[in-house]
């Protein structure tokens, strides 16, 4: 392979790519440091192009083949809980011979690596995962996961000594971390005992209790940070939900996606206006509905339109004119019936004189009560002389007002005889309804 090509692939790790090592760690066929050896042995091809080095870009959609074979793109990082039992290897190749935890899979699961190893001997929760890099993730110190384990020791335990172990023991040499271990109960000559460790060297537990004078006998792994093994039979195999997997394990998951595009000026600035509407809302909906009386109090009164056509307007200001002209009506006629005078209802001065002998018009109707007073003279019932001229105002020839004393027919009262309230001076009364109008 040009090795040109070969930089020009490195330069362009930025563009979506990955190293050829970190494909194949993540296809879960080895670790990357196999893989580098694996490309020094020219094992490794890519589109049909044979590796010399491990300083190679792959994009998707590149064909990657080991010994011939085709490795398939990464699937989506996935993880499983396994029961180790006890007298089995963790690990893909035994040189010994020995049955190995991957013998024990079922069939049906995809190719997985182990999240660090288990002792022979030592049985209990064990991690699997496609994702090699996931695994190496997990297993690094960095990541601060504590693993616990029960512990059978045979011996006497000192709880002084095993509180001095939170200080992280030195053994042949060898500096351990904090380890943190609490007896639990006592069995004859065995115990058990709580340990808690964050680091999970080679044999740790084993060689610091043989350190202690004590002798480990059974040892179970029961959780892996915030994974348990629960009640999980032994041999069982059991995947953890996706969204456990992505909450858990978060860190992990977040490095590996995309940062997000930064946002435009234009959809920054929406946002903040949005932002500022819910916000003067949020206070509007606080103050409730008295920050709202002073808008009610301060409109406008309404007033009445004035009518559109001519017809409707003159009717309205008839019907004003009258209102305003009905109070100053009966104020006169009250005055008037006061003094007793004429009622100012008839208005004789639009018509004509009578002539000497004319009848007078007939009156509208009957009195509505009995005069107030006597009239002067006597009511007659031959029809007496005709009359002579009268004024205007209905009175009779000089000698008398209201009529002769034969009772002949003079002024307006002729058909009803004399006009009923008429007084001694010749003045007749006005009936009681005149008076009332």
């Amino acid at each position: 392979m040009d090795r040109s090509d070969t930089a020009k692939k490195s330069d362009s790790a930025a563009d979506g790519g990955e190293r050829i090592a970190k494909r194949l760690a993540r296809a879960g066929l080895c670790s990357r440091r196999d893989a580098e050896r694996w490309i020094a042995e020219g094992r490794v091809s890519v589109n049909s192009r044979v590796l010399d080095s491990p300083a190679c870009v792959v994009h998707p959609g590149d064909i990657v083949q080991v010994d011939g074979k085709v490795v398939p793109e990464p699937e989506p990082s996935r993880l499983w809980r396994y029961h180790k039992p006890s007298g089995l290897v963790t690990t893909a190749r035994d040189e010994k011979g020995r049955e190995t935890v991957f013998d024990r899979l079922p069939e049906d699961l995809p190719r997985v690596v182990s999240i660090g190893r288990l002792d022979l001997t030592t049985e209990g929760l064990l991690l699997l995962t496609n994702d090699g890099e996931l695994a190496r993730f997990l297993e690094l110190p960095a990541t601060g996961w504590t693993r616990r384990y029960r512990v059978r020791v045979f011996g006497e335990v000192d709880e002084a000594q095993l509180a001095g172990l939170a200080k992280g023991p030195t053994i042949e040499g060898v500096k351990y971390g904090p380890i943190e271990a609490v007896l639990d109960r006592v069995q004859g000559r065995n115990a058990w005992l709580t340990v808690s460790l964050k680091e999970g060297k080679n044999r740790e537990i084993r060689k610091v209790m043989e350190a202690l004078g004590l002798q480990v006998n059974r040892l179970i792994r029961v959780a892996y940070g915030p994974f348990q093994l629960g009640k999980l039979e032994e041999g069982a195999v059991e995947e953890v939900p996706k969204r456990v997997v992505r909450e858990q394990i978060a860190p992990f998951f977040t490095a590996q996606e995309p940062a997000e595009p930064a946002e435009s000026a234009t959809k920054q600035r929406a946002k903040a206006r949005a932002d500022s509407e819910k916000a003067s809302s949020a206070r509007a909906g606080a103050a409730g509905a008295p920050a709202k009386a002073p808008m009610k109090a301060a409109a406008k009164p309404e007033t009445k339109r004035p009518p559109r056509t001519a017809a409707k307007r003159h009717e309205a200001e008839a019907a004003r004119k009258g209102e305003d002209a009905a109070p100053a009506r009966r104020s006169t006629l009250s005055l008037s019936a006061k003094a007793g005078g004429k009622p100012a209802a008839a208005k004789p001065a639009t018509k004509s004189a009578r002539k000497p002998g004319e009848a007078g018009p007939k009156p509208q109707g009957k009195p509505a009560g009995k005069p107030v007073g006597k009239p002067s003279g006597t009511m007659s019932a031959k029809p007496g002389p005709k009359p002579g001229p009268k004024s205007i105002d209905g009175a009779g020839p000089r000698g008398g007002r209201g009529g002769k004393p034969d009772g002949s027919k003079a002024g307006p009262a002729a058909t009803g005889g004399a006009k009923p309230g008429a007084k001694a001076g010749g003045r007749t009364e006005r009936p009681r309804a005149d008076r009332r109008r």
